[in-house]
């Protein structure tokens, strides 16, 4: 595939990089490639750092995963996240409340002492969460994350709703970068709730990835044009599928620059056009 030339200067915050070396095959997870084939199509797609983070596998240890991401970011145009789990549930349902009043911390399970280790290791420049495998933080890994203050990306949607979110991880003096617009998958309502939530916390970010609907993209941008940060989803989407829909929206060129790199600029460390890459 051609390299994508649309001279923008492109920053991808949101990209499943797999410690074992994918083969490109669809597996447990999503299809998995290489990281040389990862950091090939970011190139054609015109990208010049990607966050990438290992993928989410319940009632699992990340810190083999963690690590594995990495080494493979070593000489790389790439961003190590650290993926993390929890043990708390939903605190606005009923049942949530019932499960949180008798689930306890398992080895699996990030500590606070997880979190400052990856924290002060410079490898990583902020965490990962999918609370649909692997719940929320406690209170003390909680804690933790606001001492160290680095960004937090969470996978929303159907079942981690916005208002699940807020209970659990907003307002919190870190910021949160809610992936796919909190209304995965295509869940319309869901992402125009969460673009609300944009007006009460100030924090708080909406990533691109997987969000095929162009007038909740282009109303996201234009009312929250300092709030939104782009996100391929690969390997599930090619990059360069993401860059082009995006290059579709009826925005100005200055508002193409925040979503595509300087809002990213101002959240996560490492991104920047003078951050060294680690390694």
């Amino acid at each position: 595939m051609l390299e994508l030339e649309h001279g923008f200067r492109v920053v991808d915050v949101y990209a499943r990089l797999t410690p074992d070396e994918g083969d490109g095959t669809p597996g447990p997870w999503g299809r998995t490639i290489t990281a040389d084939r990862l950091e090939r199509e970011m190139h054609q797609a015109g990208i010049t750092r990607s966050v990438v983070f290992p993928p989410a596998k319940p009632d699992t240890s990340y810190v083999a995963p963690n690590n594995g991401v990495a080494r493979r970011s070593v000489d790389r145009p790439f961003i190590a996240f650290a993926r993390i789990n929890g043990t708390r549930h939903p605190e606005h349902t009923a049942r949530g409340r019932l499960r949180n009043a008798v689930s306890r911390r398992e080895d699996h399970h990030t500590t606070p002492d997880d979190v400052e280790m990856y924290a002060y290791d410079d490898r990583f420049h902020g965490f990962v969460l999918d609370p649909t495998v692997d719940d929320y933080p406690d209170e003390d890994v909680l804690a933790t994350l606001e001492d160290v203050g680095l960004p937090v990306i969470v996978r929303g949607g159907t079942d981690a709703p916005p208002a699940a979110l807020s209970d659990a991880l907003l307002g919190r003096a870190f910021p949160v970068v809610v992936a796919h617009f909190g209304g995965h998958p295509l869940n319309r309502s869901l992402m125009h709730e969460m673009i609300d939530l944009l007006g009460e916390y100030d924090d708080c970010y909406l990533e691109t990835s997987f969000v095929r609907l162009r007038d909740t993209l282009e109303r996201a941008i234009l009312e929250h044009p300092d709030r939104v940060l782009f996100g391929s989803g690969a390997p599930t989407c090619h990059p360069n599928v993401a860059v082009m829909e995006t290059l579709t929206l009826d925005v100005s060129e200055d508002m193409f620059r925040r979503v595509f790199s300087k809002n990213a600029c101002r959240v996560i460390d490492g991104v920047s056009p003078d951050a060294r890459a680690w390694g």
